[in-house]
């Protein structure tokens, strides 16, 4: 976790400013923790303490609502309720690393990582209209 959230706060000065070069300043005076340090924090709190991956999202982002969520996100977050908020679905990916830390060997992981796309599957269906469990 440490290593993503250091990845996040390097390249928050060139995420809409993409460098090519591999010797740039590591700290820049610019640089900030954003959207997807918060919400990694919130994966591991929800992980280490069983609480609801929605309610904690809200929670932190209404801690730290300056941090670079997208516009889905952000009309999600205000809302009381519950469905999917159609997002571009790269921040899932960043936010894996507590995933793999919470678990003590690959199988119990790997299930916790099926039952995960098993609820996102299911979540896209009702979003879509379909409600088959065919």
């Amino acid at each position: 976790m440490i290593g993503a959230i250091a990845g996040d706060i390097i390249g928050s000065v060139y995420e809409h400013d993409n460098i090519t070069r591999t010797d740039f300043p590591l700290f820049n005076p610019r640089c900030r923790f954003t959207d997807d340090t918060v919400l990694t924090v919130a994966v591991a709190d929800c992980l280490l303490h069983g609480k609801s991956y929605a309610e904690t999202y809200r929670e932190y982002f209404h801690r730290y609502p300056f941090s670079g969520y997208g516009g889905s996100f952000i009309r999600w977050a205000d809302l009381p309720r519950r469905g999917p908020y159609y997002s571009f679905g790269n921040g899932s990916a960043m936010r894996a690393g507590p995933v793999g830390w919470a678990f003590d060997n690959l199988e119990e992981g790997s299930k916790f990582g099926v039952r995960s796309c098993i609820a996102t599957f299911i979540m896209i269906c009702f979003a879509y209209g379909s409600s088959s469990t065919d």
